[in-house]
């Protein structure tokens, strides 16, 4: 079942489009009316698992105020009511289809606007709690919204608009941090960002292509009889969304860094079209499923122009700057020896070095160096390279990795930057090393990058390629360390078959 979940996750614009046709057909051939009471669970089935991998806590950390601040102005106080603006030129006479446009412009930001960008190489950071703020003040903001500016136009009973928010988002949402609570406490955080968090976006896709099947389904004779309706709805729609990004583009390239620069462009673009196909459905009736067709139509715009404004990224803001080179680093004081295994095997001749270029890791080098240099053995330094793709879509509660042509270049662009920079980085301390144990046998040339999950790349190159110790150190840093092995570190002691050497910080130059 979560291959088939997952694969309609990973091309969800050729999905939605596919719903939108099959609930045409199915709203021309039957009476879909009885879907209706669908709804209700469809869309708990669409939005609880968004909450499950929510970040609320980013909300409380600091760092990037103005790019915050900007986007959530751009959010509520210019895109509702261009938004509203563009639905009464263009729906003068059909409100609920100008309800729509609103909607689509009401609640930001999806998962999508952490995805796209990491895709873009901003701030990634910034972008999840753009995500958090924008839904919830988003969810709060919107039944007055609607009443202040729709009031006029069709009948707005906003205690039920707020109570139908609260049902839609508030109760998921604190189900949703209750349960991403107790995996991570059954399971551990990187366990469940790698095996579980994946799975719930997969499970919000059926609810997406559900409620999109439900609305055009009860949409479809209407569209039968104005098909010129799809083109009237998707022109103010794509004017919506180019005014965004030029809008966005222009105060991101005057007012912040590269960065967070891109990130509020995708927090203020992206919207959470869910949530808003959710309200139209379940707050307005049958009356709502007009508005429901226009913000399903926006599924496909804003996703094809998310994928194309990554490409002209660098054009707007300039490439990614290049990292400085690290700075030299200095002598440690030795640190005690643990092993996974009792005693150390006397003939060892090829040494597996595991770094993640912490200030441990490169402490255990002068580990690697001396038993190599006593033994006569080579040294093998390996770096683990998360993936990244994975990492975004974990971050963003939904998997987009093959949905665009721009995936794997992405992929391949984040690699090789960051094998340049191992290089550099470990260049600079086997130097600094060698002067300290003049015959170790550690060069730049035994250098292997590997991209993936860090403790199953580390287990099966030693046992592929029978290296005859492991060595790396510890994860925990200051007090924890006297409990804490750090997760990597004892992921590789509990599933290598390899003798595991793990050298851990000395307690005066561990921090607190």
């Amino acid at each position: 079942m979560w291959k088939y979940l997952g694969l309609v996750n990973k091309n969800l614009v050729t999905a939605i489009p596919l719903m939108m046709i099959l609930g045409f057909v199915f709203g021309i051939s039957f009476n879909a009316g009885f879907l209706k009471n669908l709804i209700i669970p469809f869309t708990f089935l669409m939005v609880y698992p968004m909450m499950v991998t929510l970040k609320i806590k980013k909300v409380f950390e600091g760092g990037d105020m103005k790019a915050q601040v900007l986007t959530q102005f751009i959010n509520f106080g210019i895109v509702p009511f261009v938004c509203f603006g563009t639905g009464i030129l263009f729906f003068r006479n059909q409100p609920y289809m100008a309800l729509g446009l609103l909607l689509a412009g009401l609640v930001p930001t999806s998962g999508m606007t952490i995805s796209w960008t990491g895709f873009a190489k901003g701030n990634v950071e910034a972008a999840v709690k753009m995500t958090v703020v924008g839904l919830t003040l988003g969810s709060v903001a919107t039944p007055f919204y609607v009443k202040f500016l729709m009031g006029a136009n069709i009948e707005v009973n906003i205690m039920a608009v707020i109570q139908q928010i609260a049902v839609i988002v508030f109760i998921p949402m604190i189900a949703g941090y209750l349960t991403q609570q107790a995996l991570v406490k059954k399971y551990g955080m990187k366990e469940f960002q790698h095996r579980w968090a994946p799975r719930f976006p997969a499970i919000s896709t059926l609810g997406v292509v559900g409620i999109v099947f439900i609305a055009i389904a009860l949409k479809a004779r209407a569209v039968a009889d104005s098909p010129q309706l799809l083109v009237l709805i998707l022109i103010p729609l794509s004017l919506i969304y180019v005014f965004n990004y030029v809008l966005s583009t222009f105060i991101g390239k005057v007012f912040l860094p590269r960065g967070d620069a891109i990130a509020l462009v995708y927090g203020s673009v992206m919207r959470n079209l869910s949530i808003a196909l959710a309200i139209a459905v379940n707050a307005f009736g049958t009356q709502g499923s007009g508005a429901a067709l226009v913000i399903a139509l926006a599924y496909v715009i804003q996703v094809q122009s998310a994928a194309w404004y990554v490409r002209f990224t660098d054009r707007f803001f300039g490439p990614v700057p290049e990292e400085s080179p690290a700075a030299p680093v200095k002598p440690q004081p030795q640190a005690p020896i643990c092993s996974s295994e009792g005693p150390m095997i006397p003939d060892i001749r090829r040494i597996l070095y595991a770094t993640d270029l912490s200030q441990t890791a490169r402490h255990a080098v002068r580990y690697a160096c001396s038993i190599a240099g006593k033994y006569g053995a080579k040294v093998t330094v390996l770096h683990v390279v998360p993936d990244r793709l994975e990492e975004l879509s974990s971050d963003a509660g939904t998997d987009i990795s093959k949905q665009v042509e721009t995936g794997e270049d992405f992929n391949k662009s984040e690699i090789a930057d960051a094998k340049a920079r191992i290089r550099n980085r470990i260049h600079q301390t086997s130097q600094e090393v060698i002067k300290e144990i003049p015959h170790c046998p550690l060069s730049e040339g035994d250098i292997i990058v590997k991209t993936g999950d860090s403790v199953q790349q580390i287990v099966s190159s030693a046992e592929e390629d029978n290296y005859d110790l492991v060595i790396m150190g510890t994860h925990g840093h200051g007090k924890l360390a006297e409990t804490m092995i750090g997760s990597v570190a004892r992921g590789v002691i509990g599933k290598c078959s390899k003798p595991v050497l793990v050298v851990r910080l000395p307690p005066e130059s561990a921090s607190v």
